[in-house]
């Protein structure tokens, strides 16, 4: 007969009142904001009987357009809470002088570091440009929609569980406290027994299911579906960019599914992949680790490189100088991205031949950077520059990115790595490089595309009051760590003794404020744009709000849900411009009914299951796990058999939406 504790361990497994952390005052304050806040959401949604059209319109949909829409709000929502754990570091590092331990325990502390690196590259980053990928690329090839538009639904869904699954462990266990690149020995089982490092693992399991099938899935989209004429060296450069990066997707996120699986086994089943006996090997891990870790950098970069092109040849009023070379280096630096991993750690004791190899790939990958530096220069030299926030967000980005790409060269001699490695100065390169080029470039993206979605330009007035924000609040943030990095300050530290030190982490503190300052005029923007949609000032333009080059400005602004009611052949790189100049004007006859990919919800079920599974397998609740893993394969198999998945709109809806559009475009000149 089982006890009252065995019983309890086989139904909640390690789960218990207890795994409530009631006794951290912060986390209980951040769970009632969390719990008003979705309240009042929840309420307001319900008041307003949005619950339906959210279900039928948007959770539900394929639509690449809408999917590329909710990864974008995904990524806006986990910035706040990804930047909410930097403002405390900041803080408590700011406080942490002349004995005072300021206000987070080193429990605490070492929770939020770790969450704060994962949530920003995985569920900030990754969905802000898996977003605009999703959304550009079928317009610029002139495609209806992606090449497998259920399967787009899925990955949205579980990337949104995975960071579901994140998210919970602030509220019920622990997050992990090893950095966000989790080695071990301080990951297995030994060094944390919690749940924190559980978390970790199947919070980037489920995510990264998602991002690899929308690798493929864009993959597949840029190759085989491009509009008749559109050859490879005529495509937008951004759809280069794009192409490039889910190459890397593909290639490296199943390396970081097994490394992660491998941990997985060391910390389940007691096997010995990374330990230091029994065979394993911890560095193993980290060279695997970054064998994914350093494509990802490239993976969020690239298309930032994509979006800099697009807005500087439109905000110069001139063609991209230099295509092809643009297009060659892309792809070298694609292909050079393998070749740089080991730079992470130079200090590991690899030897000098080994080091030298890996710090010359490092210098040379600059080389196709430096060129793209130099051929955005040249669109601009002389050209008709107009500084709108989009143009505002590249010349801030031109300027802050040379600063941590010289950083990025520093850091490749080993010599001075082996200075600097895991100091400060590590930590402000990073984010030298990955805020002046990733979200810049994903800042420039949104009020660049906004009014191509939604049909209404963003306020440019708070636009630019975040741009200033932001910018000044990053020189703020990161300049001094540059400073204490290279006085051997380490990262990751809570307190400190050299009272020498504080002001500089004050003045660390006071840019991340500003930088708080210039999300929340970026929330506002977004607002004032939505009261003031329909005002001339930001409504003047029914499909070119900027007057741009490629081909998705063909469409109405926000497109229709076919995108093109024609398939257009293309004869130039620049295929809209090509189209002015040969005077082509829309059809006013021969439409036929469009084939549309119908909605389904099988995404958001796959999605769930998957997200009690992960929950399952981190507390042991096993019979939870075998519930949710049947679930997942009846629903999987349920949807296989399910054919109708198809409608059709009526050839008098296009003609009907077309003739709207011809008219719209012809009052506007």
């Amino acid at each position: 007969m089982l006890g009252n504790f065995d019983l309890q361990r086989l139904i909640f497994g390690r789960l218990s009142l207890e795994s409530i952390p009631y006794h951290e005052p912060i986390l209980i304050g951040t769970f009632l904001v969390v719990a008003l806040g979705g309240a009042a959401v929840l309420g307001a949604i319900t008041y307003y009987k949005w619950w339906g059209i959210l279900w039928k319109e948007w959770f539900t949909s394929v639509d690449h357009k809408k999917i590329g829409i909710m990864y974008m709000v995904l990524g806006i929502i986990m910035l706040l809470r990804g930047f909410a754990d930097a403002l405390m570091m900041r803080a408590q590092q700011a406080m942490a002088f002349n004995g005072s331990e300021g206000f987070l325990p080193a429990h605490h502390y070492d929770q939020v570091f770790t969450a704060h690196g994962v949530i920003m590259i995985f569920f900030v980053a990754m969905p802000l440009v898996t977003g605009i990928m999703n959304y550009v690329v079928p317009l610029q090839i002139g495609a209806r929609d992606v090449s497998f538009p259920f399967l787009n639904n899925f990955s949205f869904w579980m990337t949104t569980a995975g960071a579901l699954l994140i998210m919970m462990s602030l509220f019920i266990g622990e997050f992990a406290r090893t950095g966000w690149l989790a080695y071990p020995p301080l990951s297995d089982a030994t060094y944390s027994p919690g749940v924190g490092v559980d978390y970790y693992i199947w919070g980037l399991q489920i995510a990264g299911v998602g991002t690899l099938l929308s690798g493929v899935n864009l993959l597949v989209t840029i190759v085989k579906m491009r509009a008749p004429g559109m050859t490879m060296m005529k495509m937008p450069v951004f759809c280069w960019t794009s192409l490039c990066t889910n190459v890397l997707i593909v290639a490296a996120f199943p390396v970081l599914t097994a490394v992660l699986a491998l941990l997985s086994l060391d910390r389940y089943v007691g096997t010995n992949f990374f330990t230091n006996d029994l065979g394993g090997n911890p560095m193993m891990y980290i060279n695997l680790i970054w064998i994914w870790g350093h494509p990802e950098v490239y993976i969020l970069i690239l298309p930032a490189f994509g979006i800099f092109s697009e807005v500087t040849s439109t905000f110069s009023g001139k063609r991209l100088f230099g295509y092809t070379s643009m297009v060659y280096a892309t792809v070298v630096i694609t292909i050079l991205s393998y070749l740089v991993w080991l730079h992470h750690f130079f200090t590991m004791g690899s030897g000098a031949s080994v080091n030298s190899f890996f710090g010359i790939t490092t210098m040379i990958i600059s080389i196709p950077t430096g060129a793209k530096i130099f051929n955005w220069l040249f669109t601009m030299y002389r050209g008709r520059i107009r500084f709108e926030p989009p143009m505002m967000w590249v010349v801030a980005f031109m300027l802050t990115f040379v600063i941590g790409g010289m950083t990025g060269v520093l850091l490749a001699v080993p010599p001075v790595d082996f200075v600097t490695h895991n100091s400060l100065f590590l930590i402000a390169h990073f984010h030298n490089v990955i805020i002046g080029g990733v979200l810049f470039g994903l800042f420039a993206g949104i009020n660049y595309w906004f009014p191509k979605a939604f049909g209404f330009k963003l306020d440019p007035f708070w636009g630019k009051v975040s741009f200033w924000f932001w910018v000044v609040g990053f020189y703020f943030a990161f300049m001094p760590l540059y400073v204490l990095g290279l006085m051997g300050v380490t990262r990751r530290l809570r307190e400190f003794d050299d009272p020498s030190l504080q002001i500089w982490f004050v003045v660390a503190a006071f840019g991340a404020v500003l930088i708080a300052i210039g999300i929340g005029a970026f929330l506002m923007q977004i607002y004032v744009s939505i009261r003031d949609r329909n005002s001339e000032r930001l409504r003047d333009f029914t499909g070119d709000p900027w007057e741009g080059r490629t081909l998705e400005w063909s469409t109405s602004s926000p497109p229709p849900e076919y995108n093109f009611a024609f398939t257009p052949v293309i004869h130039d790189n620049d295929a809209w411009w090509d189209m002015k100049k040969r005077g082509h004007s829309r059809p006013l006859e021969g439409f036929r009914p469009i084939h549309m990919p119908k909605n389904t919800g099988a995404g958001v079920v796959l999605a769930g299951f998957s997200l009690v599974l992960g929950f399952a397998l981190i507390w042991y609740i096993w019979w939870l796990a075998a519930v949710a893993f049947v679930g997942l394969l009846v629903t999987a198999i349920g949807h296989t058999f399910n054919y109708n998945r198809d409608f059709h709109i009526p050839a008098e809806k296009v003609v009907a939406t077309e003739n709207a559009r011809t008219k719209l475009l012809a009052a506007n000149g």
